[in-house]
């Protein structure tokens, strides 16, 4: 058995682990509490409590990941990860932040690695993939510890990891590495792009855009949303117009720390209809400071735990 209080410190760092797997807070917390259950037949003696928590995480998680595939095949529109509120730098630890660019190699640190475009990016793998990329490459375990925890040969998890790393190879070539001085600038290019959306200033909003900008919007089929990933400069700066014209009466905005990313949360009290009465909106900067990406959440369940 593991001792309660021991199981209570790496409960954060458990559901760090889960949350990157699952990309759901609310599945994450269900996985952490169920290996909370498993504890109780923890062997005696155990060298490493963590290591063997990590096992039972990891293999639930597992579990969930292949069970739920045929769920997000069906999910109406593009799905994206359920967000995490980080407002007061809470979230669970897992690695510093990254602050040298060029010491980054292929390994992602604790601001990447919660990422909405990293967590994305992780969908094109298979579950044992995605269980090899995050434990080797977010947290450093070893190739031989991750057979461990997989019930594999070291050889056979170095293949994984080289095919994981593979299928994420589009993520890893428009990469821009979440260092202070870019996340500072993404929260002031948030603001300005929030600012053009009440303007309505289409000429100005394209200018911040990259050329090959991806917007993505997950109203989880609770809300009129674009079915498909809106890509384009022109396209996205008219899709995102057109979305704040067609908004009328008072627009609440705040600016919260999401997924350790500046995003805005905004709130339409007079919402009715097929029109979600929350959005969360979120940017990516590419390596010159414009936005690669525009993510967008306006399913209310997924918003549920965003206050």
């Amino acid at each position: 058995m593991i001792d309660p209080g021991t199981f209570e410190s790496l409960r954060p760092y458990l559901f760090s682990v889960a949350y990157r797997m699952l990309g759901s807070a609310a599945e994450s917390e269900d996985v952490v509490q169920d290996a909370w259950l498993r504890s109780a037949a923890a062997p005696d003696g155990l060298a490493s409590a963590k290591a063997w928590l990590t096992t039972v995480v990891t293999r639930l998680c597992l579990d969930r990941l292949k069970s739920s595939r045929m769920q997000r095949e069906d999910y109406v529109g593009p799905w994206l990860p359920t967000p995490v509120a980080t407002d007061d730098d809470d979230s669970p630890p897992s690695f510093e932040p990254v602050v040298d660019e060029q010491s980054l190699e292929r390994r992602y640190g604790l601001v990447e690695s919660v990422s909405l475009a990293f967590l994305q990016a992780l969908e094109a793998l298979t579950p044992t993939q995605r269980a090899v990329l995050l434990l080797r490459d977010a947290f450093d375990y070893s190739a031989a510890e991750v057979g461990a925890v997989l019930d594999t040969s070291e050889g056979n998890v170095r293949i994984i990891h080289h095919r994981a790393r593979r299928a994420i190879e589009a993520y890893e070539q428009c990469r821009a590495a979440p260092t202070p001085a870019r996340r500072a600038r993404t929260i002031r290019v948030l603001r300005q792009f929030v600012d053009l959306l009440t303007a309505g200033d289409v000429a100005a909003i394209e200018r911040m855009l990259a050329a090959d900008a991806k917007a993505v919007t997950d109203g989880g089929g609770e809300f009129t949303a674009s079915p498909i990933p809106i890509v384009g400069a022109f396209r996205v700066a008219r899709f995102f117009s057109r979305l704040a014209a067609s908004r009328t009466g008072r627009v609440d905005v705040e600016f919260r720390s999401i997924n350790r990313q500046a995003a805005a949360v905004f709130g339409f009290p007079q919402a009715r209809g097929r029109r979600a009465p929350r959005l969360l909106l979120s940017v990516d900067l590419d390596r010159a400071g414009s936005i690669a990406n525009v993510w967008v959440i306006a399913s209310a369940t997924k918003l549920a735990r965003i206050s």
